[in-house]
């Protein structure tokens, strides 16, 4: 009988949890808004609430539970130090989780557990030396190097979003300023656009005009979609997003040396072809010695990356105890 987990991707707008087996294929599904007006307790209460209609009825023996949730954790006891979605300060997720549902729980960065997923179920499968870059409102990243995942002295590896790529550029949300994700993450494109946007309203007139008559509402699926359509100022905007990022990832290349570099994430979904301009980029970038045997991917379990992951997690750390 095939050893099963449940996995969590526990966001500040959604919960999704999803029971997986060892092969990494999902089998069930559930999800629901996250309560977060409720404040930490009803949130759990919704995580507990899920775990128990997975595991309701006859079903394979479920040995854990991981949860991947935006922010820093402690790999000490799993605590959450900070989410800045869920506006969570120091709460202990993971003991109160294993002992409302009276499972082992694993709890880590919700890109780490999409990292994960990544590495043992889609694109990266095989590989042992890799990164994964994912692009959406923020950009997070994972790093696996010889097989193993790079966690850090203080658990905080893989914050690839805050490389520095322009040293006087845009203020970050962390505080540095030229941060690729402050450059080429799906706010900074949207703050982008509205900036630019006021500078030349006349320029900048079909986002606005896809944005109702509000450059406040320009978003980065609206830049994204007015740069397929060949406008002039979207197409700039993103020529300069793939610029940071492809700086980002050649540094990265040039430090890790891996092997293959994942890119997935809501803006990759929808320019697919920045995954071979970013390539292209990368390979002019940096070092011949670290591109020679380098491949690039697109991330191939999209929203479902980060739930495989923690739940293969919460396997691997089972067969641990």
């Amino acid at each position: 009988m095939k050893k099963m987990a449940i996995g969590i991707d526990l966001g500040g707008t959604k919960i999704a949890l999803g029971r997986v087996d060892e092969e990494g294929a999902l089998l069930e599904l559930v999800h629901s808004a996250t309560e977060t007006g409720g404040g930490y307790g009803a949130v759990v209460g919704q995580v507990v609430e899920g775990v128990g209609k997975l595991c309701a009825g006859p079903a394979p023996r479920v040995v854990g539970i991981g949860i991947g949730v935006a922010g820093q954790v402690d790999p000490e006891n799993g605590a959450v130090i900070f989410g800045p979605n869920l506006d969570w300060h120091d709460v202990p997720l993971r003991e109160d989780i294993e002992k409302a549902c009276g499972l082992p729980v694993v709890v880590t960065n919700d890109v780490r557990a999409a990292t994960w997923g990544e590495w043992l179920f889609g694109a990266g499968r095989g590989v042992k030396d890799l990164v994964c870059v994912f692009v959406g409102t923020g950009i997070g990243g994972g790093i696996v190097c010889g097989g193993k995942p790079l966690e850090g002295c203080s658990n905080t590896a893989g914050e690839i979003g805050h490389m520095t790529v322009e040293l006087n550029g845009p203020l970050c949300t962390c505080g540095n300023r030229g941060c690729m994700e402050a450059v080429a993450g799906g706010w900074a494109l949207a703050r982008s656009a509205a900036e630019s946007v006021a500078a030349d309203p006349l320029l900048g007139r079909k986002l606005l005009e896809m944005a109702g008559g509000r450059a406040d509402k320009i978003t980065a699926k609206i830049v994204v979609e007015a740069c397929h359509g060949g406008d002039p100022l979207a197409v700039r905007l993103i020529d300069a997003a793939v610029e940071a990022l492809s700086a980002g990832v050649a540094a990265l290349v040039n430090v890790v040396n891996p092997c293959m570099i994942i890119l997935g994430g809501g803006i990759v979904d929808g320019m697919p072809e920045l995954v071979s301009r970013v390539e292209s980029e990368v390979r002019k970038r940096a070092l011949a010695a670290a591109t020679g045997r380098l491949t690039f991917g697109a991330a191939k379990l999209g929203n479902r990356a980060g739930i495989i992951g923690a739940a293969a997690l919460a396997m691997k750390s089972g067969a641990e105890l």
